[in-house]
């Protein structure tokens, strides 16, 4: 097995890189077209991966690779692009740092195992400062946005707890591209039949649709699905509060959004939360 320490800081860069998602959508594409952007996002990245990979699921794999290519990219991309396009990005943010705690249900539930109390403590810590670091009082909100967060974040919960409980034999190269290649088609025709054909592409539509391919699917999901097959499906979880501090601190950079002491503390939270969750795992075994 890889240096565990090595693991977690490379599956730390997949939440980073897709802490971008809400800048490069609200500021770089077109408008009002989620699930085309998911499908342009983690279609072709999922080609190119099997071009790469050239291995193919056992038999009685198909299904569950199928199953997890919708649960992990499929609906929860689609779902990720209704909530970025329909709420403000603190708010999203919120409602997907929930992840960790559905993880460590379905662990519970589904899984008859009783995670540590101390893990339910920096999970619910993270949530509380992301709250902090993102959520302005003003934000205005949106039944349906929130819906799709929450929705969303529960559709990845389920696809880290069943990957790392299914362990296919395919390599991470491979496993990820099919993934992304089911999750693609099954969304392909919603966005082919229910959203209108994209406008005339600008260079920065172009650009905006290339970084989320190859950064936000490619090269994140196989560090995220890297890390999925070598630590326990809570810690993987809990890097994506990643996500947003990236995506805040994004903001503060290039949109000029405030930071303040709140802020600031929210961040130290949001990291302390992770270390949290993987002591509190890691001395569980």
């Amino acid at each position: 097995m890889p240096n565990r320490t090595t693991v977690i800081l490379s599956a730390a860069l997949a939440p980073l890189i897709w802490g971008s998602t809400y800048l490069v959508t609200t500021e770089f594409l077109p408008p009002d077209r989620p699930l085309t952007a998911a499908v342009l996002r983690i279609l072709p990245a999922g080609i190119l991966l099997l071009l790469w990979a050239r291995e193919r699921p056992k038999k009685h794999e198909w299904l569950k690779t199928a199953a997890l290519g919708v649960l992990n990219l499929g609906f929860f991309q689609a779902m990720l692009f209704v909530a970025a396009y329909r709420l403000p990005g603190g708010l999203a943010a919120v409602l997907s740092s929930t992840q960790t705690l559905m993880v460590l249900g379905l662990m519970y539930f589904i899984g008859k195992e009783m995670p540590p109390r101390n893990a339910w403590l920096a999970a619910l810590a993270g949530v509380a400062g992301i709250v902090l670091l993102v959520l302005s009082p003003n934000a205005v909100s949106d039944p349906l946005g929130i819906a799709a967060a929450l929705a969303g974040a529960l559709s990845m919960a389920l696809g880290v707890f069943f990957a790392k409980r299914w362990k296919l034999s395919l390599s991470v190269l491979a496993s990820t591209g099919w993934q992304l290649l089911f999750g693609g088609l099954c969304l392909l025709p919603f966005a082919w039949f229910g959203e209108p054909p994209l406008p005339a592409l600008t260079a920065s539509n172009i650009g905006g649709y290339a970084y989320l391919c190859l950064f936000g699917a490619v090269i994140a999901y196989v560090l995220f699905f890297n890390g999925i097959k070598h630590l326990p499906p809570a810690v993987v979880s809990s890097l994506g509060l990643l996500s947003p501090v990236c995506a805040f601190v994004l903001g503060w950079v290039f949109l000029g959004q405030s930071m303040d002491w709140a802020a600031i503390a929210g961040f130290a939270m949001v990291l302390g939360s992770i270390y949290g969750v993987q002591r509190a795992l890691a001395m569980d075994k």
